[in-house]
């Protein structure tokens, strides 16, 4: 049983259980009080109207939850019944202590103190020695005691204020504590929702990136390595000595097994056939010098700064950036010499294509989409891919100048010194 049901109880039966208490002592009393047969009557009318009254306000008081016009009127009642039995036979003042619980239950706030006051009255009157006092000594005795009745209830009230309060904040606070618990959880499952959504589209991204991955690595490795197939079988085609044929079926060939190594490896998402053995300078020396031999223009490869080993995806990038803007200098520049230039630096690389051929307009170049686009776009979007950038420079009749520029990221194994 909670603390709220055994108050409820108390309340409900606690009155009759104190007038059985104070009738009995009262009639084992009646001698040493000295009460006459009228007022032996007259108690025993009281105590009769004290039940009914009781019996009315247990049938009344459930419908009147809380202060009301009736709680009051009970109230009031009960302690004029309490007051007249403690003026006929002291001992009633165990019935007459009822009136100290329950007042802020029955009576609205402004009445609450005066009822606990005429309560106090009953209680010093018995204390005292009964009511009314006898001469000036029984006066000045029953104002002591009342007044020490007072400074109890007074004490006893600030105490009973100070834990309604704590009881309210408490229940304030296991309120605002539900409510911060649901919105916590509103919280939780709207995470949880967003993280689901997430996951879907980080799945859908990664199935897009694979995508554009499996499509660059076609275009760089597969396409151009069939264009140098076609290109050197054409050659075959019009060659007029078997010497000459012979050497470009031979290269053929030799580009046909690397396309198909780069092409697994691109399935395997590997590094270039051209990085399994060799660090990015000399993977980009050989990319030059069998550029320069196959297209038949003269290309030189300068390397500046420390060489570090770098992150397998940076050099892949720079690689793959290198093959497409020279391919693209192969198919539009026209151009007589070539220069390539590796930066290593700080904090980033730097790489750069530099041609003397006919040039172009860039701003006149409709841009593709980055996202599904090669070219100038492929090499850009790898370049975005490790949060770098790819800057064309050029005019025409002046040549062309790619620059690509990303973060300088070394290999997970090498420590810097």
């Amino acid at each position: 049983m909670g603390i709220e049901q055994r108050w409820a109880a108390f309340f409900r039966w606690g009155p009759y259980a104190l007038l059985l208490i104070a009738t009995l002592v009262a009639v084992s009393t009646v001698r040493l009080i000295g009460m006459t047969v009228g007022e032996m009557y007259a108690t025993g009318g009281l105590v009769l109207g004290a039940i009914g009254l009781q019996l009315w306000w247990g049938a009344a008081g459930t419908t009147r939850p809380g202060p009301s016009v009736a709680g009051t009127a009970y109230y009031f009642l009960r302690w004029a019944v309490a007051f007249a039995l403690t003026w006929l036979n002291p001992f009633f003042a165990f019935y007459a202590a009822v009136g100290y619980f329950g007042a802020e239950r029955l009576l609205p706030r402004r009445l609450v103190r005066i009822g606990l006051l005429a309560n106090a009255v009953t209680m010093a009157g018995s204390q005292s020695g009964g009511l009314p006092p006898h001469g000036p000594v029984g006066w000045v005795v029953f104002g002591a005691v009342f007044a020490v009745n007072v400074a109890l209830l007074t004490v006893f009230s600030h105490l009973a204020a100070q834990e309604d309060e704590r009881a309210r904040v408490q229940a304030a606070t296991i309120i605002e504590l539900g409510l911060t618990n649901d919105r916590l959880q509103a919280a939780l499952d709207e995470n949880a929702a967003l993280h689901a959504q997430l996951l879907v589209q980080a799945r859908e991204a990664g199935v897009a990136d694979e995508r554009r991955r499996l499509a660059a690595e076609i275009h760089d490795t597969i396409a151009q390595g069939l264009t140098g197939i076609i290109t050197q079988l054409e050659v075959v085609s019009l060659a007029n000595g078997q010497d000459t044929a012979r050497e470009h079926l031979a290269r053929a060939q030799e580009l046909a097994r690397h396309s198909l190594g780069e092409a697994r490896r691109s399935v395997q998402n590997l590094s270039p056939v051209a990085l399994a053995d060799d660090s990015l300078p000399e993977a980009v020396k050989k990319l030059v010098d069998e550029w320069s031999a196959a297209a038949g223009v003269p290309a030189e490869l300068t390397v500046t700064g420390t060489v570090e080993p770098l992150h397998d995806e940076v050099e892949a990038t720079l690689l793959r950036i290198a093959q497409e803007a020279l391919a693209n200098t192969a198919r539009h520049a026209g151009a007589g010499r070539v220069g390539v230039t590796l930066s290593f630096m700080d904090d980033e690389m730097t790489l750069d294509v530099r041609d003397d051929g006919r040039g172009f307009d860039p701003h006149a170049v409709a841009p593709r989409s980055t996202s599904g686009g090669f070219g100038l776009g492929g090499m850009r979007a790898r370049a975005e891919r490790i949060a770098g950038t790819v800057v064309v420079e050029s005019e025409p009749g002046y040549g062309t100048a790619v620059s690509a520029r990303v973060p300088l990221v070394r290999h997970p194994l090498v420590r810097r010194p």
